[in-house]
């Protein structure tokens, strides 16, 4: 390892270490994706996700660093408080807004498959570890590797999942933080209907995506179910089906 590479915490299935202002991942087969998804974020003014420079002589792809601090568990009384809330729902409308023009033209390339109705990029990762923060602020998203096209529903489904949070997770105030979380976003009575429907659903594929890619010989997926991530997730998708929360009002 290079003497100024630091590794930086979190990276749990990829390798991502800091050099400078910029950060390295071992490249993927869909990283050209990922590229073209950043640039066209700086083209249109959204400037909460890394910036994109290419591949280093090692054939890393190289993204620059967005410094602040990032909502690892345990939260900070920061990340957990209502102002985190409210500044990702505003963040991740403006990145959702400015993926809308190319979201059906870019329907292949990515890690993952599009999801009908294609609307949006999806991040298809929204939660405060991949939320960077400045004064409890939420400033910027990264680590895009699962970004795919799909409906807004499907990215707010798995993100009011990790903000609020929901599931077995959830706090005293989970109604109370939901329609701040929504009324941040701006989401109309029909997108908060679907994005409390797609929470179950977005659970079960991210169970099969972990299954999938731990029996073609993943190793880091492996080792999440290993330490009972998988049963947690299937806890909760249990859990959020029984309590008639995607049925309720939002």
């Amino acid at each position: 390892m290079n003497s100024q590479e630091e590794v930086l915490a979190g990276g749990g299935i990829n390798r991502v270490v800091r050099v400078g202002a910029t950060v390295r991942r071992p490249a993927q087969a869909w990283s050209p994706r990922v590229h073209q998804l950043f640039e066209h974020l700086q083209t249109r003014g959204f400037t909460g996700a890394p910036r994109s420079f290419g591949t280093d002589p090692a054939g890393r792809d190289v993204f620059g660093y967005l410094p602040g601090e990032v909502g690892h568990d345990p939260w900070t009384p920061e990340v957990a408080g209502d102002t985190a809330l409210t500044s990702a729902a505003r963040l991740l409308r403006a990145y959702h807004d400015a993926t809308a023009d190319v979201a059906a033209s870019w329907r292949d390339g990515w890690q993952k498959p599009a999801v009908e109705p294609i609307e949006v990029i999806c991040h298809n990762d929204p939660a405060p570890y991949n939320c960077v923060y400045e004064g409890g602020r939420a400033v910027g998203l990264i680590d895009f590797d699962t970004a795919a096209p799909g409906p807004r529903s499907w990215d707010l489904g798995y993100a009011i999942y990790r903000f609020v949070p929901l599931g077995s997770a959830a706090g005293p105030r989970v109604e109370e933080r939901l329609a701040l979380f929504f009324d941040a976003y701006g989401a109309d009575d029909a997108l908060r209907r679907a994005t409390r429907a797609a929470v179950v659903p977005r659970l079960r594929d991210l169970t099969e995506h972990m299954r999938t890619a731990a029996a073609a010989g993943d190793e880091a997926f492996a080792a999440h179910i290993a330490r009972g991530d998988l049963d947690h997730y299937l806890d909760d998708i249990a859990l959020l089906s029984g309590d008639g929360f995607t049925a309720a009002g939002g």
